[in-house]
């Protein structure tokens, strides 16, 4: 877009209701592939004040104490207090499993280059120029405030936090280029004791400010912090909680298309899982390798079929060579069949509750392997 213009990427802290919902199903789905990477599992979680449901389709030849692993999850994000909707010891929690349907088992099962897609569905990748991950910058910052809040929380530095909140970060553009930090916005959960103004001083000094570069801050970056002036009540308490809600903050923030299917507690044979992560790793190499600026991929799959009905590379004319030459190139460079994403990206591991909060993308962890820049040079090859 040229010009001027304002955009806004939002997140959501480890303890929101969506984000606890789809970290406990991540976790589930984690204990169960690191005892049988055969596994199918599509879970589901729904939570209500101080109540977690747990069901979905899981087919596994391994016992996984769900129970457990939910009170471990509330654990380790802090809820500590019924009166914060949810205590990790007392709560009620309930499961309601049953096991993947055998006609969508037919297609999943077998050699892996043959494995077919575990449900239709369309997918997109997207990467950027504007930041050093290749990410969009609001969607990166307001990442890292949510982030930064639980540090804080659980490191002692503002003890007064409770475990919910959300941040928002409005972005100045000019000729495409991010320019300055037009608005904060966050919402912080605290206690019945925390003052209001001493909150928002906090939160804007040493949670605002130490993420976002200083450089992108004027005197008219407007910051505002608990905007109805008090966040006592939140989590479970005020808000229900599902998986698969937070599908933007997950991905790129608002910027790209999206396919609408979620990828927390997915096994990787679901292609909203395995065929987002393809489409990132494609869309970040092709702007890795310098052939684009941006660049957005779409593909699509059928049910218990492996190779994709559609493949689409588009650079929104930022490509140095044209579109359908980069479609082509990348085309013989990624093999997107389910089977081979799994193999080559190793997504057989039990590393999925990690990438249910702070976004799936852009993160600098070995772990998350699509986010990996080595096929670059194999793609300008094809190019040459």
């Amino acid at each position: 877009m040229a010009g001027r213009h304002l955009f806004t990427s939002e997140s959501v802290a480890e303890g929101h209701p969506d984000k606890c919902a789809d970290q406990i199903s991540d976790a589930v789905l984690d204990a169960i592939i690191a005892n049988d990477r055969k596994a199918r599992v599509d879970c589901e979680t729904l939570i209500m004040q101080g109540t977690i449901v747990v069901t979905g389709q899981i087919t596994t030849a391994s016992y996984v104490n769900i129970k457990q692993v939910v009170r471990e999850v509330l654990k380790d994000i802090g809820f500590n207090n019924a009166k914060d909707g949810l205590d990790w010891e007392t709560c009620g929690v309930l499961t309601s499993i049953e096991e993947q349907s055998p006609d969508i088992a037919m297609g999943v099962n077998g050699p892996i280059e043959e494995l077919g897609a575990g449900d239709q569905g369309l997918v997109f990748g997207y990467a950027t120029k504007e930041t050093p991950q290749l990410m969009p910058l609001p969607i990166m910052l307001a990442h890292g405030i949510v982030k930064k809040l639980a540090d804080v929380r659980k490191q002692g530095t503002l003890p007064y936090l409770r475990p919910d909140g959300k941040s928002q970060v409005t972005v100045e553009y000019d000729d495409g280029r991010p320019r300055r930090v037009d608005t904060v916005v966050v919402a912080a959960q605290h206690n019945e004791t925390a003052e209001e103004k001493q909150v928002k001083e906090d939160v804007v000094e040493k949670v605002a400010k130490q993420v976002i570069p200083r450089e992108l801050i004027d005197k008219s970056t407007r910051f505002i912090v608990n905007g109805t002036g008090r966040f006592v009540i939140g989590g479970t308490l005020a808000d229900s909680g599902l998986t698969g809600r937070k599908i933007i903050v997950d991905t790129y923030g608002g910027v790209g298309a999206h396919g609408g299917g979620c990828l927390s507690g997915k096994d990787a044979t679901k292609v909203d899982r395995s065929g987002s992560y393809m489409a990132r790793y494609i869309a970040k190499n092709i702007v890795a390798a310098g052939l684009a600026d941006k660049c957005q991929v779409q593909i699509a799959y059928a049910i218990g079929v492996a190779k994709p009905v559609s493949f689409m590379v588009d650079t929104f004319g930022t490509g140095k060579v044209t579109d359908e030459s980069i479609t082509t190139a990348a085309d013989e460079v990624f093999d997107m069949r389910p089977g081979i994403i799994i193999r080559d990206l190793d997504l057989l591991r039990p590393i999925f509750r990690k990438t249910a909060c702070y976004g799936h993308f852009g993160r600098e962890d070995p772990d998350f392997t699509w986010e990996k820049t080595d096929r670059t040079d194999a793609l300008r090859r094809r190019l040459e």
